[in-house]
């Protein structure tokens, strides 16, 4: 499995910026489809955005479209999620998620590997 571990997270304001970031170790990093999740109290964990293995391919739900961007750097066996103009409604706890393969994936049973979750919350 591969070891990842998010950075990131916090306080902000409405309408203000976070940057988050997810650290992989344990597999070549560029074989691997990325994506972070969000999983707010009392809801079921959501895709916020995906990146295929060479970062030529992204996906975004449609609640961040225009707003969060996801990007990844393969010699620093990293992902990024760039998160502006942040609203109340992106509270929750961000998670990023690996696995082999081509493509993009969206849904959690896509991915075999889990970091530990970074919490983030937006106040109005």
């Amino acid at each position: 499995q591969v070891q990842l571990v998010e950075s990131g997270g916090g306080l902000a304001q409405a309408g203000g910026s976070l940057r988050l970031s997810c650290a992989a170790s344990g597999r070549t990093f560029s074989s691997l489809r990325m994506g972070w999740f969000r999983q707010a109290p009392g809801k079921e964990r959501e895709v916020v955005a995906a990146i295929s293995r060479s970062g030529s391919m992204t996906s975004y739900a449609d609640s961040v479209k225009g707003r969060f961007t996801i990007s990844r750097d393969n010699a620093k066996n990293t992902v990024y999620l760039q998160m502006n103009s942040l609203k109340p409604e992106d509270t929750a706890v961000y998670y990023c998620a690996a696995a082999d393969g081509v493509g993009i994936g969206v849904l959690p049973r896509f991915y075999d590997s889990w970091g530990q979750g970074t919490q983030v919350t937006v106040s109005s």
